[in-house]
């Protein structure tokens, strides 16, 4: 099981919108270029980014994406589940039912009976990682960045988003 790198530019691109004034937006355009990225890939990324409601088009040509929601209601397993789905990562096939585990009895109706242990201990591993990934949310990811970047990565990421939108400099912080 992997999860693509659409959920780590996701991820990387949110962050940025944090910290735009009200009713300011980046652009994709721009997003893409500071990550070196696609355009169209990113602007997909974004695509199911807005319709999970994480963020919101704004039209024109100064148009963009900007936050739907504050930081701190925007979980890691918001963004997983935007761009990758809700899908189940275990998908039981229940194999069980092919073996001969009911020797002794009527094998469909031990069958029924008997849970999968292997896709419930699956689905137990799954709803932990879930649920760490839930606590994780963007307000934390700013403040483990700003904890760990240096103040010169900062501004330089702070002067590109600056430059591009015209954003004045004491309005947003990296």
């Amino acid at each position: 099981m992997q999860y693509s790198i659409g959920v780590e530019y996701g991820l990387h691109c949110l962050v940025y919108l944090i910290d735009i004034p009200p009713n300011s937006s980046i652009g994709i355009k721009d997003l893409a270029t500071f990550q070196g990225i696609s355009e169209s890939y990113l602007s997909k990324i974004f695509s199911k980014l807005a319709k999970s409601g994480i963020v919101s088009s704004v039209s024109g040509v100064k148009g963009g994406y900007r936050l739907a929601k504050l930081p701190e209601d925007i979980s890691f397993w918001d963004v997983v589940e935007a761009v990758e789905g809700a899908t189940p990562i275990f998908q039981c096939k229940n194999i069980k039912d092919n073996s001969f585990l009911c020797l002794d009895e009527d094998v469909a109706a031990c069958t029924r009976a008997t849970p999968c242990v292997i896709n419930q201990a699956m689905l137990e591993a799954e709803v932990s990682m879930r649920n760490s990934l839930r606590s994780k949310t963007l307000s934390w990811l700013n403040e483990e960045l700003k904890r760990v970047l240096t103040p010169q990565s900062r501004k330089k990421t702070h002067e590109y988003f600056a430059n591009v939108n015209q954003i004045p400099d004491e309005k947003f912080i990296v």
